[in-house]
């Protein structure tokens, strides 16, 4: 797990856009959160209270992140779950800015930060993925069917 600042600039991820590119696909706080691993304010994204069924989808790529019957309310002002919806769509990344050390979690397809995994979530897993709404697109359920 090392950290690179610059996911974007990392040819191993199967999606890939010029900065340019990514300025003019995600909106200035998408773009600062994506590309740059900055974190919306708690409280203030648009999916930390909400509870819709369906899944949750990277900015970046559109990969299907986290399914909703997976999150959870952990009083943290962020939207988290306590596991991915396919174990290989979300990549761990040792960080160690701001004089801590943690595991950002990034979109495997493009490179995506989408927030931090940290070991205090609910069972089964026992881990809560701390997420940006800025980071994730959400889409509802229809009939009870992902498409």
């Amino acid at each position: 797990m090392k950290h690179n600042p610059h996911p974007h600039d990392d040819p191993r991820y199967p999606v890939q856009h010029s900065d340019a590119e990514w300025r003019d696909k995600l909106d200035p706080m998408q773009y600062q959160v994506a590309r740059h691993a900055a974190t919306e304010r708690a409280f203030t994204g648009k999916y930390w209270d909400h509870f819709e069924d369906g899944i949750y989808r990277c900015v970046g790529c559109g990969a299907p992140l986290f399914d909703a019957r997976t999150k959870f309310d952990a009083g943290c002002g962020w939207p988290s779950y306590f596991e991915p919806l396919e174990g290989e769509i979300v990549e761990r990344v040792e960080d160690r800015s701001h004089g801590m050390v943690r595991v950002e979690v990034r979109c495997r397809r493009c490179g995506t930060h989408l927030g931090h995994v940290f070991p205090d979530g609910p069972a089964p897993t026992g881990e809560r993925f701390c997420i940006n709404s800025a980071a994730i697109d959400f889409e509802p359920r229809k009939d009870g069917v992902q498409e």
